[in-house]
């Protein structure tokens, strides 16, 4: 889509990480977050994206490589000076810019999209993605007024008692129309209890100058999940590694015990096969059709064709020929090619 853009923030150093490594580089499903973000948003329709950068910039950067521009954050000052950033990158940009963040690593393009159409549809200047939570604490509240349409978000601090009550939450995710969006950045104070510029903060002046502010509530609370601990990171990788598993059940592959099975985004397995308790899967790995991978078995870019029975074994660089199968408690050296003996 030519006049859909996505701004992802990922500039944040994430302090509660305790890791030297930038936050939306830890890694989720066997990639960091930031790369689901991406990939969200491209197969969303999203063309010429930006991802704003900041802390451990030069390995951020890397991540990115080719894939999006770059729009540096020195200081961080808030979401919406982050937003700023990519003002005179998008200056001759005309349509929807998509604003996401980089350490929601459980959004999928199929909502993304519905988000877009939702406010395309709506006509609105702006359209904030919303959830209802029954423990909405931390999060940023969703102000409605008589028409249904967003009046305001207010932020946890800045809450009155009664809003505080309000359990639709502000999940970061918005479409925002420019150049209006990058008009309306350049002049945002930072009176709040943070003392930073928020994005949050552009809605209320939209509203103010009579233009149309929405809201659409997704019926998934997991998918915005951020992460910003490495106790929220376990919360993810376990949602993912869920989601993985029942996407391939539901493609006629057996999963034996799912709460012993790890499974990698990347990883492709064909119909038929039956993956035994105590399995691990990673990167570029490809299984055949009617295959038997596990018990105990730790596979990383192995390529197995089909009817392979793998047990007890790591396999790590390796390529398993139809009808193959490894000896038990071998690790099989890289580029090591196994045939039907």
């Amino acid at each position: 889509m030519a006049n859909l853009t996505a701004v992802i923030l990922a500039a944040g150093k994430g302090t509660r990480m305790k890791s030297k490594l930038p936050k939306v580089l830890h890694k989720v499903g066997g990639h960091p977050m930031l790369e689901h973000v991406m990939d969200a948003a491209e197969a969303a329709g999203c063309r010429n994206n930006v991802v704003v950068i900041g802390h451990g910039a030069d390995l951020v950067r890397e991540l990115v490589g080719s894939r999006a521009q770059i729009a540096l954050q020195a200081e961080q000052l808030g979401t919406g000076h982050a937003v700023l950033q990519a003002a005179d990158t998008l200056r001759d940009f005309t349509g929807t810019v998509m604003i996401l963040c980089g350490d929601t690593p459980l959004l999928e393009a199929e909502e993304l999209r519905k988000f877009y159409e939702a406010h395309v549809k709506s006509g609105a200047s702006a359209t904030v993605m919303s959830a209802m939570m029954e423990d909405p604490f931390g999060y940023g509240r969703i102000l409605r007024d008589e028409k249904g349409d967003v009046a305001g978000i207010v932020e946890e601090k800045d809450a009155a008692p009664e809003q505080k009550k309000i359990k639709e939450i502000n999940t970061g995710n918005y479409c925002v129309e420019a150049p209006l969006l990058f008009e309306v950045l350049k002049t945002l104070g930072n009176d709040n209890a943070q003392g930073e510029y928020y994005l949050t903060d552009v809605l209320a002046k939209l509203r103010g100058m009579g233009k149309k502010v929405g809201g659409v509530v997704t019926a998934d609370s997991e998918m915005i999940m951020g992460v910003n601990s490495r106790r929220q990171l376990a919360v993810a990788e376990s949602v993912m590694n869920r989601r993985i598993l029942e996407r391939l059940m539901d493609e006629g592959v057996t999963i034996m015990d799912p709460a012993s099975t790890f499974i990698e985004k990347s990883v492709k397995i064909a119909p038929d096969t039956v993956i035994y308790p105590f399995t691990w899967l990673q990167g570029e790995t490809a299984i055949g059709e009617d295959s038997e991978i596990g018990p105990n078995v730790r596979m990383k870019n192995v390529k197995t064709e089909k009817g392979c029975r793998v047990q007890f074994a790591y396999v790590c660089d390796c390529e398993v020929k139809k009808g193959a199968e490894p000896r038990p408690f071998v690790q099989y050296s890289p580029a090591f090619v196994l045939e039907n003996e």
